[in-house]
Protein backbone atom coordinates (compact mmCIF):
# COMPACT_ATOMS: atom_id res chain seq x y z
CA UNK A 1 0.00 0.00 0.00
CA UNK A 2 1.41 3.19 -1.37
CA UNK A 3 1.54 6.11 2.42
CA UNK A 4 -0.11 8.89 0.67
CA UNK A 5 2.34 11.13 2.47
CA UNK A 6 4.91 9.53 0.17
CA UNK A 7 2.82 9.96 -3.03
CA UNK A 8 4.68 13.67 -3.81
CA UNK A 9 7.18 11.59 -4.63
CA UNK A 10 5.41 9.86 -7.64
CA UNK A 11 3.15 13.13 -8.58
CA UNK A 12 1.88 15.83 -5.67
CA UNK A 13 -0.75 16.95 -8.02
CA UNK A 14 -2.01 13.40 -8.58
CA UNK A 15 -2.24 12.87 -4.71
CA UNK A 16 -3.96 16.13 -4.56
CA UNK A 17 -6.94 15.48 -6.75
CA UNK A 18 -7.47 12.57 -5.46
CA UNK A 19 -7.59 13.66 -2.24
CA UNK A 20 -10.09 16.53 -2.72
CA UNK A 21 -11.99 14.34 -4.89
CA UNK A 22 -12.95 11.45 -2.52
CA UNK A 23 -16.45 11.28 -1.96
CA UNK A 24 -15.91 10.33 1.51
CA UNK A 25 -14.48 12.37 4.37
CA UNK A 26 -11.09 11.65 5.40
CA UNK A 27 -9.22 13.39 8.05
CA UNK A 28 -5.51 12.88 9.34
CA UNK A 29 -4.28 13.08 12.94
CA UNK A 30 -0.64 13.10 14.12
CA UNK A 31 -0.09 10.92 17.78
CA UNK A 32 -1.38 13.75 19.83
CA UNK A 33 -4.64 13.51 18.31
CA UNK A 34 -4.51 16.96 16.70
CA UNK A 35 -5.98 17.16 12.76
CA UNK A 36 -3.08 17.23 10.33
CA UNK A 37 -5.46 18.08 7.29
CA UNK A 38 -9.04 17.12 5.75
CA UNK A 39 -10.39 16.67 2.83
CA UNK A 40 -12.94 19.26 1.49
CA UNK A 41 -15.86 16.01 1.67
CA UNK A 42 -15.03 16.29 5.85
CA UNK A 43 -15.14 20.05 6.13
CA UNK A 44 -18.72 20.02 4.45
CA UNK A 45 -19.73 17.02 6.43
CA UNK A 46 -18.77 18.73 9.81
CA UNK A 47 -19.98 22.27 9.10
CA UNK A 48 -16.41 23.61 8.40
CA UNK A 49 -15.38 26.00 6.35
CA UNK A 50 -11.84 25.97 4.30
CA UNK A 51 -8.93 24.40 6.31
CA UNK A 52 -10.84 25.53 9.72
CA UNK A 53 -10.23 22.04 10.75
CA UNK A 54 -6.65 21.82 10.61
CA UNK A 55 -5.07 22.27 14.14
CA UNK A 56 -8.37 21.26 15.89
CA UNK A 57 -8.10 18.04 18.28
CA UNK A 58 -10.40 15.40 16.93
CA UNK A 59 -12.30 15.24 19.99
CA UNK A 60 -14.02 18.33 18.87
CA UNK A 61 -15.74 16.45 16.13
CA UNK A 62 -17.38 14.09 19.13
CA UNK A 63 -19.87 15.04 21.16
CA UNK A 64 -19.45 15.26 24.94
CA UNK A 65 -20.40 11.76 26.53
CA UNK A 66 -17.70 10.07 24.24
CA UNK A 67 -14.35 11.99 24.28
CA UNK A 68 -13.29 10.48 27.29
CA UNK A 69 -13.41 7.21 26.16
CA UNK A 70 -12.40 8.35 22.54
CA UNK A 71 -8.71 9.40 24.39
CA UNK A 72 -8.26 5.58 25.60
CA UNK A 73 -9.51 4.08 22.15
CA UNK A 74 -6.74 6.35 20.74
CA UNK A 75 -3.80 5.29 22.91
CA UNK A 76 -4.93 1.93 22.38
CA UNK A 77 -4.08 2.23 18.57
CA UNK A 78 -1.18 4.72 18.15
CA UNK A 79 -0.02 1.19 20.45
CA UNK A 80 -1.47 -1.39 18.35
CA UNK A 81 -2.24 0.08 15.14
CA UNK A 82 -4.51 -1.97 12.54
CA UNK A 83 -6.52 -0.55 9.96
CA UNK A 84 -10.13 -1.49 11.04
CA UNK A 85 -13.71 -0.43 10.98
CA UNK A 86 -15.00 1.39 14.28
CA UNK A 87 -18.46 1.22 16.08
CA UNK A 88 -18.87 -3.07 14.31
CA UNK A 89 -22.58 -3.33 15.69
CA UNK A 90 -23.64 -0.34 17.49
CA UNK A 91 -24.11 3.11 16.58
CA UNK A 92 -21.69 6.06 16.19
CA UNK A 93 -22.49 9.44 16.23
CA UNK A 94 -20.07 12.55 15.15
CA UNK A 95 -20.59 16.80 16.12
CA UNK A 96 -20.83 19.70 13.59
CA UNK A 97 -19.18 23.39 14.04
CA UNK A 98 -23.08 23.79 15.45
CA UNK A 99 -23.47 21.59 17.82
CA UNK A 100 -25.99 19.27 16.02
CA UNK A 101 -25.11 14.98 15.90
CA UNK A 102 -25.25 12.82 12.49
CA UNK A 103 -24.64 8.93 12.79
CA UNK A 104 -21.57 8.10 10.93
CA UNK A 105 -19.71 5.23 9.67
CA UNK A 106 -15.54 5.51 10.33
CA UNK A 107 -12.61 3.32 8.94
CA UNK A 108 -9.50 3.65 10.48
CA UNK A 109 -5.88 3.04 8.83
CA UNK A 110 -2.30 4.83 9.52
CA UNK A 111 1.20 5.65 7.79
CA UNK A 112 4.41 7.12 8.37
CA UNK A 113 4.90 10.44 7.16
CA UNK A 114 9.05 11.79 7.80
CA UNK A 115 8.84 9.00 9.65
CA UNK A 116 5.87 10.19 12.48
CA UNK A 117 2.67 8.28 12.95
CA UNK A 118 -0.41 9.02 11.73
CA UNK A 119 -3.73 7.83 11.60
CA UNK A 120 -6.15 8.12 8.55
CA UNK A 121 -10.26 8.11 9.33
CA UNK A 122 -12.23 7.55 6.03
CA UNK A 123 -15.95 8.78 7.43
CA UNK A 124 -19.04 8.41 6.05
CA UNK A 125 -22.66 10.30 6.91
CA UNK A 126 -25.14 7.20 7.50
CA UNK A 127 -28.23 10.04 8.44
CA UNK A 128 -30.05 8.84 5.13
CA UNK A 129 -29.96 4.88 6.00
CA UNK A 130 -31.05 5.63 9.41
CA UNK A 131 -33.88 7.49 8.39
CA UNK A 132 -34.99 4.67 5.80
CA UNK A 133 -34.19 2.04 8.84
CA UNK A 134 -36.31 4.43 10.57
CA UNK A 135 -39.35 4.79 8.01
CA UNK A 136 -39.21 1.03 7.80
CA UNK A 137 -39.41 -0.15 11.04
CA UNK A 138 -42.08 2.80 11.74
CA UNK A 139 -44.39 1.27 8.49
CA UNK A 140 -44.00 -2.37 9.87
CA UNK A 141 -45.63 -1.88 13.45
CA UNK A 142 -48.32 0.21 11.80
CA UNK A 143 -48.80 -2.71 9.58
CA UNK A 144 -49.27 -5.28 12.75
CA UNK A 145 -51.47 -2.59 14.19
CA UNK A 146 -54.13 -2.50 12.04
CA UNK A 147 -53.57 -6.41 11.65
CA UNK A 148 -54.34 -6.86 15.08
CA UNK A 149 -57.06 -3.91 15.61
CA UNK A 150 -59.24 -6.09 12.10
CA UNK A 151 -58.54 -9.69 14.17
CA UNK A 152 -60.83 -8.08 16.94
CA UNK A 153 -63.18 -6.88 14.78
CA UNK A 154 -63.16 -10.58 13.69
CA UNK A 155 -63.50 -11.99 16.97
CA UNK A 156 -66.29 -9.67 18.00
CA UNK A 157 -68.18 -10.20 14.74
CA UNK A 158 -68.12 -14.04 15.57
CA UNK A 159 -69.31 -13.58 18.83
CA UNK A 160 -72.65 -11.45 17.51
CA UNK A 161 -72.99 -14.30 14.66
CA UNK A 162 -72.98 -16.89 17.67
CA UNK A 163 -75.12 -15.22 19.61
CA UNK A 164 -77.86 -14.33 17.11
CA UNK A 165 -77.66 -18.34 16.26
CA UNK A 166 -78.30 -18.94 19.95
CA UNK A 167 -81.49 -16.55 19.88
CA UNK A 168 -82.66 -18.15 16.73
CA UNK A 169 -82.26 -22.01 18.68
CA UNK A 170 -84.27 -20.29 21.99
CA UNK A 171 -87.46 -18.21 19.88
CA UNK A 172 -88.76 -21.06 17.41
CA UNK A 173 -92.10 -18.60 18.08
CA UNK A 174 -90.87 -16.23 16.09
CA UNK A 175 -88.83 -18.02 13.68
CA UNK A 176 -89.81 -16.13 10.48
CA UNK A 177 -87.99 -12.83 12.41
CA UNK A 178 -85.14 -15.12 13.64
CA UNK A 179 -84.35 -16.64 10.28
CA UNK A 180 -84.27 -12.70 8.86
CA UNK A 181 -81.55 -11.64 11.12
CA UNK A 182 -79.79 -14.77 11.24
CA UNK A 183 -79.78 -14.32 7.46
CA UNK A 184 -78.26 -10.95 7.86
CA UNK A 185 -75.86 -11.94 10.43
CA UNK A 186 -74.21 -14.76 8.10
CA UNK A 187 -74.45 -11.91 5.11
CA UNK A 188 -72.34 -9.51 7.22
CA UNK A 189 -69.99 -12.86 8.25
CA UNK A 190 -69.81 -13.05 4.66
CA UNK A 191 -68.80 -9.96 3.58
CA UNK A 192 -66.19 -9.52 6.79
CA UNK A 193 -64.68 -12.80 5.49
CA UNK A 194 -64.29 -11.44 2.17
CA UNK A 195 -62.78 -8.11 3.84
CA UNK A 196 -60.37 -9.98 5.68
CA UNK A 197 -59.38 -11.95 2.60
CA UNK A 198 -59.20 -8.73 0.22
CA UNK A 199 -57.03 -7.35 2.84
CA UNK A 200 -54.67 -10.15 3.38
CA UNK A 201 -54.46 -10.16 -0.64
CA UNK A 202 -53.65 -7.05 -0.87
CA UNK A 203 -51.12 -6.89 1.64
CA UNK A 204 -49.20 -10.25 0.69
CA UNK A 205 -49.29 -8.49 -2.66
CA UNK A 206 -48.93 -4.58 -2.04
CA UNK A 207 -46.22 -5.02 0.99
CA UNK A 208 -43.75 -7.84 -0.73
CA UNK A 209 -42.96 -5.81 -3.31
CA UNK A 210 -41.69 -2.63 -1.56
CA UNK A 211 -40.54 -4.09 1.21
CA UNK A 212 -38.34 -6.17 -0.85
CA UNK A 213 -37.09 -3.31 -2.88
CA UNK A 214 -35.84 -1.71 0.49
CA UNK A 215 -33.97 -4.90 2.13
CA UNK A 216 -32.37 -5.28 -1.10
CA UNK A 217 -31.48 -1.64 -1.53
CA UNK A 218 -30.28 -1.35 1.53
CA UNK A 219 -27.86 -3.88 1.43
CA UNK A 220 -26.49 -2.44 -2.33
CA UNK A 221 -25.81 0.89 -0.24
CA UNK A 222 -23.71 -1.00 2.10
CA UNK A 223 -21.77 -2.38 -1.15
CA UNK A 224 -21.83 0.23 -3.02
CA UNK A 225 -20.60 3.02 0.16
CA UNK A 226 -17.77 0.44 0.80
CA UNK A 227 -16.49 0.90 -2.84
CA UNK A 228 -17.66 5.04 -2.70
CA UNK A 229 -20.10 4.66 -5.78
CA UNK A 230 -22.19 7.80 -4.65
CA UNK A 231 -24.22 7.82 -7.82
CA UNK A 232 -25.56 4.14 -7.32
CA UNK A 233 -25.83 5.31 -3.22
CA UNK A 234 -28.16 8.10 -4.36
CA UNK A 235 -30.17 5.64 -6.62
CA UNK A 236 -30.76 2.88 -4.25
CA UNK A 237 -31.31 5.63 -1.54
CA UNK A 238 -34.35 7.12 -3.55
CA UNK A 239 -35.69 3.74 -4.40
CA UNK A 240 -36.19 2.83 -0.39
CA UNK A 241 -37.69 6.28 -0.12
CA UNK A 242 -40.04 5.92 -2.94
CA UNK A 243 -40.67 2.48 -1.49
CA UNK A 244 -41.58 3.41 2.19
CA UNK A 245 -43.88 6.51 0.97
CA UNK A 246 -45.83 3.49 -1.14
CA UNK A 247 -46.12 1.65 2.08
CA UNK A 248 -47.07 4.79 4.04
CA UNK A 249 -49.58 5.24 1.51
CA UNK A 250 -51.12 1.93 1.60
CA UNK A 251 -50.87 1.71 5.88
CA UNK A 252 -52.96 5.05 5.31
CA UNK A 253 -55.90 3.68 3.30
CA UNK A 254 -56.10 0.66 5.97
CA UNK A 255 -55.73 3.06 8.78
CA UNK A 256 -58.48 5.57 7.70
CA UNK A 257 -60.78 2.94 6.23
CA UNK A 258 -60.99 1.93 10.03
CA UNK A 259 -61.33 5.62 11.35
CA UNK A 260 -64.07 5.94 9.34
CA UNK A 261 -66.02 2.84 10.00
CA UNK A 262 -65.18 3.64 13.88
CA UNK A 263 -66.79 6.96 13.50
CA UNK A 264 -63.38 8.25 15.19
CA UNK A 265 -62.65 11.14 12.28
CA UNK A 266 -62.72 14.17 14.32
CA UNK A 267 -63.19 17.33 11.78
CA UNK A 268 -61.62 20.12 13.26
CA UNK A 269 -62.46 23.54 10.76
CA UNK A 270 -60.99 26.47 10.55
CA UNK A 271 -60.26 29.27 7.75
CA UNK A 272 -58.18 27.96 4.60
CA UNK A 273 -57.00 29.77 1.99
CA UNK A 274 -57.08 27.84 -1.03
CA UNK A 275 -53.85 29.08 -2.71
CA UNK A 276 -51.65 28.26 -0.71
CA UNK A 277 -53.06 25.04 0.41
CA UNK A 278 -53.15 23.76 -3.18
CA UNK A 279 -49.38 24.99 -3.96
CA UNK A 280 -48.53 23.00 -0.62
CA UNK A 281 -50.41 19.75 -2.00
CA UNK A 282 -49.12 20.48 -5.88
CA UNK A 283 -45.13 20.57 -4.59
CA UNK A 284 -45.90 16.99 -2.28
CA UNK A 285 -47.55 15.21 -4.72
CA UNK A 286 -44.34 16.35 -7.61
CA UNK A 287 -42.28 12.99 -6.48
CA UNK A 288 -45.19 10.83 -7.55
CA UNK A 289 -45.47 12.49 -11.14
CA UNK A 290 -44.46 10.55 -14.25
CA UNK A 291 -42.00 12.38 -16.65
CA UNK A 292 -43.77 15.26 -18.14
CA UNK A 293 -46.48 15.49 -15.97
CA UNK A 294 -47.84 18.72 -14.95
CA UNK A 295 -50.42 20.11 -12.52
CA UNK A 296 -51.91 23.25 -13.01
CA UNK A 297 -53.76 25.63 -10.65
CA UNK A 298 -57.35 27.27 -10.78
CA UNK A 299 -58.93 29.30 -8.72
CA UNK A 300 -61.72 31.91 -9.15
CA UNK A 301 -61.41 35.31 -6.79
CA UNK A 302 -64.19 34.04 -4.54
CA UNK A 303 -63.34 30.88 -3.77
CA UNK A 304 -60.10 31.37 -2.69
CA UNK A 305 -60.92 31.65 1.32
CA UNK A 306 -63.17 29.07 2.78
CA UNK A 307 -63.82 27.19 5.93
CA UNK A 308 -63.20 23.59 6.15
CA UNK A 309 -60.73 20.91 7.94
CA UNK A 310 -57.58 21.33 6.31
CA UNK A 311 -56.07 18.25 7.25
CA UNK A 312 -58.92 15.99 5.87
CA UNK A 313 -59.28 18.31 2.55
CA UNK A 314 -55.37 17.54 2.42
CA UNK A 315 -55.79 13.62 2.38
CA UNK A 316 -58.51 13.83 -0.22
CA UNK A 317 -56.91 15.56 -2.51
CA UNK A 318 -53.55 14.27 -2.45
CA UNK A 319 -55.51 10.88 -3.02
CA UNK A 320 -57.32 11.96 -6.03
CA UNK A 321 -54.48 13.92 -7.61
CA UNK A 322 -51.90 10.83 -7.21
CA UNK A 323 -54.77 8.58 -8.46
CA UNK A 324 -54.97 11.43 -11.37
CA UNK A 325 -51.33 10.87 -11.68
CA UNK A 326 -50.70 6.95 -11.79
CA UNK A 327 -53.91 6.47 -13.94
CA UNK A 328 -52.54 8.71 -16.82
CA UNK A 329 -49.79 8.69 -19.19
CA UNK A 330 -46.21 10.62 -19.27
CA UNK A 331 -46.51 14.42 -20.64
CA UNK A 332 -50.19 14.67 -19.47
CA UNK A 333 -51.98 18.13 -17.63
CA UNK A 334 -53.68 17.47 -14.07
CA UNK A 335 -56.13 20.31 -13.87
CA UNK A 336 -56.52 21.06 -9.83
CA UNK A 337 -59.61 24.10 -9.68
CA UNK A 338 -62.27 25.56 -7.22
CA UNK A 339 -64.71 28.08 -8.33
CA UNK A 340 -67.61 29.04 -6.25
CA UNK A 341 -71.23 27.67 -6.34
CA UNK A 342 -74.14 29.40 -4.90
CA UNK A 343 -73.65 29.52 -1.22
CA UNK A 344 -70.65 26.44 -1.63
CA UNK A 345 -67.22 25.60 -3.12
CA UNK A 346 -66.71 23.16 -6.11
CA UNK A 347 -63.11 21.86 -5.86
CA UNK A 348 -62.18 19.51 -9.07
CA UNK A 349 -59.28 17.65 -10.10
CA UNK A 350 -59.42 16.76 -14.11
CA UNK A 351 -57.11 14.57 -15.70
CA UNK A 352 -56.52 12.85 -19.10
CA UNK A 353 -56.24 9.38 -18.06
CA UNK A 354 -58.06 6.18 -18.58
CA UNK A 355 -61.28 7.38 -16.83
CA UNK A 356 -63.59 4.53 -14.96
CA UNK A 357 -65.64 2.43 -17.20
CA UNK A 358 -69.32 3.02 -17.04
CA UNK A 359 -70.66 -0.63 -15.94
CA UNK A 360 -67.97 0.07 -12.94
CA UNK A 361 -69.03 3.29 -11.93
CA UNK A 362 -71.87 1.91 -9.56
CA UNK A 363 -69.07 0.16 -6.83
CA UNK A 364 -66.40 2.78 -6.68
CA UNK A 365 -67.48 3.50 -3.42
CA UNK A 366 -67.00 -0.10 -2.27
CA UNK A 367 -63.91 -0.76 0.00
CA UNK A 368 -60.81 -2.09 -1.84
CA UNK A 369 -62.80 -2.23 -5.25
CA UNK A 370 -60.82 -1.14 -8.49
CA UNK A 371 -61.94 -0.60 -11.86
CA UNK A 372 -61.82 -3.75 -14.46
CA UNK A 373 -59.52 -1.62 -16.80
CA UNK A 374 -57.23 -0.85 -13.73
CA UNK A 375 -54.83 -3.07 -14.93
CA UNK A 376 -51.16 -3.84 -13.01
CA UNK A 377 -51.31 0.14 -11.69
CA UNK A 378 -50.59 -0.56 -7.98
CA UNK A 379 -53.31 0.52 -5.34
CA UNK A 380 -55.89 -0.59 -2.38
Amino acid sequence: MINPFELSVVSNDAFREIFQSMTEGIIVVDKAGSILVANPIAEQMFGYGNNELTGLQLEALLPERYRGRHLSFRDQFNNRPVPRRMGSGRDLAALKKDGTEFPVEISLSYSQAKGNFIAIAFITDITLRKQAEEALRTGEEQLMLYATELEKKVEARTRDLNDSISTLEKEIAERKRAEEEARKALEKERELNELKSKFVSIASHEFRTPLSTILSSVSLIEQYNERNEKDKIIKHTQRVRSSVNHLTGILNDFLSLGKLEEGKIDVKPEDIQLTSLFNDIKEEVKVLLKEGQTIEIKIDDLSDRINSDPRILRNILFNLLSNASKYSRTGKVILLSAAARENSILISIKDEGIGIPKDDQKYMFDRFFRASNAGNVQGT
